[in-house]
């Protein structure tokens, strides 16, 4: 469809697997038509730090941050968490008001942000405009996420909003929707695309310069780290430990890691031959192409790069507050496309070196035969391009419509 365009919503509170996972799509959809701009809006206070391709671009809203509590509070703003709230509907609405989509893909949370889409879903609705759902492979224990979504009333948004539901990963690693009282009409809109490939930046910027490491190296990678200095600290332990090594290990600690931790590391790594730190770094696809083997906990789009780049991975998924990387690396472990080990109180580094030691006599995911294991952006792309050749149908208002049932 000649210049039409794509909004992508994604809520971003914090870490890194939202934003990536939506720029992936957009990018793949623009280099497939040319014709097409998409329009990213994220609460991601790194969004900016990314590189985008011609004819995708972002908002970025006022960023919030959850709490252990369970409870919000804007980022950066000394203001009131309604106050931000009410900032970051009003732009998401006159963004989509302005810019009027042909298509809007919502990332994860169905109402947004406590609910903060809504009122711009049935705007949009009524426009005509499909709207898309799209989903991790895994979203958390069907036993906590049944609840939270009855909590959130999100059925009604399922049922009455949403075209369509596209899972990004495949049914035999699994159903993030299990355990979800669904209507049969809702479970028929739902697709399983495969994982999104990921790709070598085609503009790649000049690589992180090590000071260490020149050769192959052992990649030890948190995500967004705000959570992942548990499987730091135990990498750092097994080369404390093991001082023979037979390769060295790149840590990237994360950008939301915090930053006391981040000190403590980089100190920790300088005093060991054989391992180097580093905070960031916005093209992680090199780094992970270069490596020999890769340590991390495992979130979707880690997982990606795993299985695109094909590394032998080990992964040390977090259970807590969710369970959704448990699921995905327990699943993707009896496949063969990986090993799990789970972190305990004690995080014995002779534990850890041995698991780093028979990381590189591990199969490849590649060797393992998992049908449209990788199809997500192809299939994407064909699902878009449905969508658009279908064009709008402008609706009744919802409250119109509930008024002659």
């Amino acid at each position: 469809m000649s210049d039409a365009r794509i909004l992508i919503y994604s809520h971003d509170t914090f870490g890194l697997g939202h934003l990536r996972r939506c720029r992936a799509i957009a990018h793949a959809l623009v280099e497939q038509d040319k014709e097409l701009s998409v329009l990213i809006m994220s609460g991601s206070p790194i969004i900016g730090s990314f590189d985008f391709r011609a004819r995708v671009d972002f908002v970025r809203v006022p960023g919030v941050i959850k709490l252990r509590s369970g409870d919000y509070t804007s980022l950066n703003l000394h203001i009131d968490i309604e106050q931000t709230l009410q900032i970051r509907s009003s732009i998401i609405h006159h963004t989509a008001e302005i810019f009027d989509p042909d298509l809007l893909i919502v990332d994860k949370e169905p109402l947004g942000l406590r609910g903060e889409v809504e009122n711009t879903l049935m705007m949009l609705k009524e426009r005509g405009v499909p709207l898309i759902l799209g989903l991790r492979d895994v979203m958390d224990d069907p036993d906590l996420l049944a609840p939270e979504w009855e909590r959130k009333n999100v059925l009604p948004a399922l049922r009455d909003l949403y075209d369509d539901i596209w899972v990004y990963g495949l049914p035999q690693i699994c159903d993030p929707l299990e355990g979800v009282d669904l209507p049969k009409s809702v479970r028929k809109r739902m697709t399983f695309t495969g994982y999104l490939r990921r790709t070598l930046p085609h503009s790649p910027l000049s690589p992180t310069p090590l000071q260490k490491i020149s050769g192959p190296y052992i990649l030890a990678t948190t995500g967004g780290g705000g959570d992942g200095e548990g499987i730091i600290d135990w990498v750092l332990r097994a080369y404390e430990y093991d001082k023979n090594m037979p390769l060295p290990a790149l840590l990237v600690l994360g950008p939301f890691m915090h930053s006391d931790r981040q000190v403590e590391f980089i100190h920790r790594a300088a005093r060991l031959k054989k391992v180097e730190a580093i905070t960031f770094d916005a093209q992680m696809e090199t780094l992970m192409e270069r490596a020999a083997g890769v340590v991390a906990m495992g979130g979707y789009n880690t997982f990606c790069e795993i299985l695109s780049f094909d590394k032998r991975a080990l992964i040390v998924p977090r259970t807590q507050p969710r369970m959704e990387q448990y699921i995905r690396a327990a699943q993707a472990e009896e496949l063969g496309l990986c090993r799990v080990l789970v972190e305990d109180e004690t995080k014995d580094p002779k534990v850890m070196s041995t698991a780093l030691r028979h990381l590189p006599q591990q199969q490849l995911p590649s060797q393992v035969v998992v049908p449209g294991l990788l199809d997500g952006q192809t299939n994407v792309v064909r699902l878009v391009s449905k969508w658009l050749a279908r064009g709008r149908r402008p609706q009744l208002s919802l409250a119109r419509r509930h008024a002659r049932r």
